[in-house]
């Protein structure tokens, strides 16, 4: 009877390790992954010389290296950085091709750190450690240019407004072990700016892109 009483209690004690918390207040973790920006976009018509060419613009998707780090303020609660290697996206006329030189405008880079709060759902025990977030981003944007052919036909002096914007997640994190786990995450971030450009010497602008991009993020973790 005491062999049995002292196998239960070594079996407790194990299953106590196995259920040690996933995060714990003070934890740090570190995701790498691949993240994808995709446009839910609109935007104003191009304007040039005061005349609106009813040509609006458009902005295609990219998916680059992400990184992600975390601090757990409480078990349930942590401030998270998003960064990532430069976004850079194709820009095309929305409907047609006005200067015979293709459909694509040029393209632009752009790096959107974010810094979210989020709550986890779940006990710390548990493996599924889904959550929600709310936070800021501020989008860099740098290397506007046009393309060749039309820089030739007499477009030049691109520029984009840097974004100030909300930003909101859904999360999940799967823990592997005590130390590593996946995760899979989607974020809407508030992208919004203007462009300006010269045609011919003439000032041209676009006056308001909306970009807000869906951005879905596929990584491994590692707590610290």
């Amino acid at each position: 009877m005491k062999k049995l009483f002292t196998s239960l209690a070594v079996l407790a004690s194990v299953s106590v390790v196995q259920q040690a918390s996933a995060f714990d207040k003070g934890d740090i973790i570190a995701r790498v992954g691949a993240v994808n920006v995709n446009p839910n976009d609109s935007s104003s018509n191009i304007n040039v010389g005061g005349s609106d060419l009813g040509i609006d613009v458009s902005v295609d998707d990219d998916t680059q290296l992400g990184l992600n780090f975390a601090y757990f303020l409480t078990d349930r609660v942590n401030l998270e950085v998003l960064a990532a290697t430069p976004f850079t996206h194709d820009v095309d006329f929305g409907v047609t091709d006005p200067l015979g030189t293709g459909t694509q405008l040029g393209e632009v880079t752009h790096l959107p750190p974010t810094i979210s709060i989020n709550y986890y759902f779940n006990d710390p025990a548990s493996a599924f450690q889904p959550y929600v977030g709310l936070g800021v981003n501020y989008t860099v944007f740098f290397d506007e240019e046009f393309t060749g052919a039309n820089e030739a036909a007499g477009l030049d002096d691109l520029s984009l407004d840097d974004s100030f914007g909300l930003a909101a997640q859904l999360g999940l994190d799967y823990m592997l072990n005590d130390k590593w786990f996946l995760n899979g995450s989607i974020r809407y971030i508030d992208i919004d700016t203007e462009a300006s450009f010269r045609l011919n010497g003439t000032k041209g602008e676009v006056r308001k892109i909306e970009i807000d991009p869906l951005v879905s993020m596929i990584s491994v973790g590692y707590r610290f």
